[in-house]
């Protein structure tokens, strides 16, 4: 008897997959559907749409060739049999790359050039080069940025090119930019130019299946734009992120059909336990070449500990790629996830439509209070530069007014408007920032945020002065207006969508607790699953109602049936809601969604030591709770007086979201515990009554 022995098959990831199950007949169909339900909002590009793009790389890279025999010509006087070999080449990276574009998306390059060529050839040269080829558009240079960049529309087409110089005399055909050795001899600029593409290549590497990575990933980025939470820049996820996300769902199950990795995606992200790391492979600190690149690690930088959401990079050097998140876009982040994996569950319960998971945001009837960024200048040209430079600075005017002891959270939408009318002017954005405000009882409050507006404006004059990038008739202006007053500043169009979105929202949220409670089956989860996954119940005593918010929501929406995720408890007299708590999952040790929370391990100590302020660590562990959903019905009197009388309480309840709880964990042997927090607090959360908030914006 002859046994063959298979050799077991290695997949990627820091740990080993937690199902190999394939799809099921019901998996596929959802598949099918989610694809066809994407389509409508132009994911997918044409046939003739992609031979213009490749027409478009085709023709940016015959000038780049061309620029650097140029540049071989004068510099160094080289023979004319030698410049034709130093080659030179446009590789692309980020959606593009991976192959998860949309119609009209831009498309991320690299200039790769030989050791003779330097980056200021890059910005003069080759830049007058673009200057005169008639199919360039809107051609503009930022060479102080942290990359330095080319940004232009290319025949329609808008490109973002960067500039790596490699310590080689020329360059192949067929190159492999995931080569570590190519990193030797190069400044940080070249380094950081090149990550984008070595991390693209990286992250499709280390996928066990790049089809239905990119259908999902092309789910999440559309879920993402819709609901406002993609973008880098103001503190949210960007492309790359929400990729590496996705990735590692995917090594987590390598055979899993689309429409069963978009599940297993809100379900495991939604609870992952922040600040724990997301590693698509180990953190690699030497290397055979001796490269001394820094490395994300919190164990030896000391600022790293400080992340509050990190995303490692799987290419080295490894970084963080969400160091900008901040408590209110990471919390705002949580609540999309939460209610992304509602809507997925009642999918395949058959109680939903995948348009459902793709309905516009309600930001605009989300919040009371917003803050109106507008930045305006009177030449186009101008208008450009302005446009990309102030909102490079958003997140600061957000850090200002989070720092602030009355705002709870600060919400920026990262879609900018432009003008509604033609008074306005043609060059003009606007950019919206909620504001959810701490409410105190029995208080009136005057709210000044005169300090915060003003230092956030005089750093961007400051700094675009440093810069000569401030022109004539270049502006910034800050106001603060009521929702009520949105009409003069956002679209009728706009307005009626957010509405609708609120509207389908609180229904779902109402019909939610009623399914729940006639029925408690839920989705097959395999053993892997119930070990993954954890969350537990928490009970939370409310003080007092919030009235408005809770009586609007009920106007808006005519249903009989109690709030959602809510039920009411007498407990000796008092009133008592059981509101869904924080969960705690990590790539190690997670519990099953129908279990709750057992008690936190004792003595488990963390490799980090997170050395924070008082002040810092309060800031952290207090609820960061996105703002209820604000009425619908008209308002026929002023808003002042509506904020005046306090509304009479309520027998409903409103349901607060509760902030993740802090709880340490055990070391794990496949996976570094880097990011433990310290505390195993069960911090209550009290829900204030509804006061007057006045603004006074000097």
């Amino acid at each position: 008897i002859v046994i063959i022995m298979e050799p077991a098959k290695n997949y990627p990831g820091i740990t080993s997959p937690i199902s190999l199950e394939g799809p099921k007949p019901v998996d596929l169909k959802l598949s099918e559907k989610l694809e066809e339900a994407m389509r409508p909002h132009g994911v997918f590009e044409s046939e003739e749409e992609m031979s213009h793009r490749m027409d478009v790389l085709h023709k940016i890279n015959t000038l780049v060739r061309e620029w650097i025999k140029d540049v071989s010509r004068q510099k160094n006087n080289y023979p004319e049999d030698k410049i034709d070999a130093f080659g030179g080449k446009v590789c692309t990276f980020g959606s593009y790359r991976l192959g998860v574009h949309t119609k009209g998306a831009d498309i991320d390059t690299l200039c790769v050039a030989p050791r003779h060529v330097d980056r200021s050839d890059f910005f003069s040269s080759f830049f007058e080069i673009l200057k005169n080829t008639p199919e360039v558009k809107d051609l503009r240079a930022v060479e102080e940025a942290f990359v330095p960049v080319i940004k232009m529309t290319f025949d329609g087409i808008e490109l973002d090119m960067l500039f790596a110089r490699l310590a080689l005399p020329q360059i192949p055909e067929e190159i492999d930019l995931r080569d570590e050795s190519l990193l030797k001899n190069l400044n940080e600029k070249c380094v950081r130019s090149l990550n984008g593409c070595r991390v693209t290549d990286e992250i499709l590497h280390l996928v066990p299946n790049q089809h239905s990575f990119r259908m999902t990933l092309r789910a999440i980025k559309l879920w993402a734009k819709k609901k406002g939470i993609y973008s880098n820049a103001l503190g949210f996820l960007g492309g790359v992120s929400w990729a590496m996300l996705v990735a590692r769902v995917c090594q987590l199950y390598p055979n899993a059909a689309p429409a069963t990795l978009l599940h297993k995606f809100f379900m495991i992200i939604h609870k992952w336990n922040w600040p724990q790391p997301v590693l698509l492979k180990a953190l690699v600190h030497e290397n055979k070449f001796n490269l001394s690149f820094p490395v994300w690690d919190p164990r030896v930088n000391t600022s790293d500990r400080f992340h509050l959401m990190p995303i490692i990079t799987p290419a080295y050097p490894q970084q963080n790629s969400t160091f900008n998140v901040t408590l209110s876009t990471r919390s705002i982040m949580t609540e999309e996830l939460k209610d992304g994996l509602e809507i997925v569950s009642k999918i395949y319960e058959g109680r939903e439509e995948w348009g459902a998971l793709f309905e516009p945001s309600n930001f605009f009837q989300k919040y009371k209070h917003y803050i109106v960024l507008t930045a305006s200048a009177v030449e186009e040209k101008d208008y450009l530069e302005w446009h990309g430079y102030v909102e490079s600075k958003i997140r600061l005017l957000v850090g200002n007014l989070e720092r602030n002891p009355c705002i709870k959270l600060a919400h920026v939408h990262p879609s900018p408007l432009g003008p509604l009318n033609e008074s306005d002017g043609e060059y003009l954005c606007r950019w919206f920032i909620g504001l959810t405000f701490v409410k105190i009882e029995n208080q009136n409050q005057n709210v000044d945020l005169t300090f915060d507006i003003q230092s956030f404006t005089n750093t961007v004059h400051k700094h675009a002065y440093h810069i000569n990038l401030m022109k004539d008739g270049m502006k910034v202006e800050i106001k603060h207006v009521k929702r009520r007053q949105l009409d003069l500043y956002v679209p009728p169009k706009i307005l009626l969508q957010s509405k609708r979105a609120a509207v389908a929202q609180e229904h779902r949220s109402s019909i939610g607790s009623a399914s729940k409670s006639e029925s408690n089956q839920t989705l097959h989860h395999s053993r892997s699953d119930t070990e993954l996954v954890r969350s537990n119940s928490m009970s939370v005593d409310l003080s007092e109602e919030i009235s408005q918010d809770a009586e609007s929501s009920r106007d808006s929406v005519k249903s009989g049936s109690e709030l959602s995720s809510t039920s009411k408890e007498a407990i000796n007299g008092d009133v008592r809601k059981v509101v869904s708590g924080s969960p705690v999952p990590t790539d190690s040790v997670m519990q099953s969604p129908n279990s709750k929370r057992e008690a936190s391990p004792a003595g488990s100590e963390s490799p980090v030591k997170r050395s924070r302020s008082q002040d810092d660590q309060s800031a952290v562990e207090s609820p960061m709770n996105v703002d209820e959903i604000t009425p619908l019905k008209e308002e026929d009197g002023s808003e002042e007086k509506e904020e005046e009388q306090q509304e009479p309480e309520s027998e409903d309840k409103v349901e607060k979201p509760i902030v993740n709880q802090h709880v340490k964990r055990l070391p794990s042997a496949d996976v570094p515990d880097l990011m433990s927090p310290q505390t195993n607090q069960n911090l209550p959360v009290q829900v204030m009554s509804n006061k007057n908030i006045r603004l006074k914006l000097k």
